[in-house]
């Protein structure tokens, strides 16, 4: 079992930023596949981003490339998702996954084993 605990979220302005943390436990994190998803009021449930457990592939929706980061520190069972240049529509719960092996589509959370709890991120205009 992993149990992930996500922290950082926040009430900013728009064009400030924020750092979401993800903390797992579990001897095996660095195997596992990482993303972040999040959902706003009325809407779906969404990709935002995603790592591999190498480190070395990345993936992120088109609405955040360029102004989202994600990272991850295998010695510290962490990833973080750094949120730059926010914007009212960033608005949302953001959750972390993990997806252990065998991986399935970094870009969809039917692939996804774990899930946190959420945290919520408000962005004002």
């Amino acid at each position: 079992q992993v149990q992930l605990v996500e922290s950082g979220g926040g009430l900013v302005q728009a064009g400030d930023s924020l750092r979401l943390s993800c903390a797992a436990s579990g001897r095996t994190f660095s195997y596992y596949t990482m993303g972040w998803f999040r959902q706003a009021p009325g809407k779906e449930r969404e990709f935002v981003a995603a790592i591999s457990w190498t480190g070395t592939s990345t993936y992120y929706a088109d609405s955040v490339k360029g102004r989202f980061t994600i990272t991850r520190d295998n010695a510290k069972n962490t990833e973080f998702l750094q949120m730059r240049s926010l914007k009212p529509e960033d608005t949302a719960v953001y959750y972390c996954a993990a997806d252990s092996p065998p991986y399935g589509s970094a870009y969809r959370g039917s692939s996804y084993d774990y899930w946190g709890q959420g945290t919520q991120v408000t962005v004002s205009s």
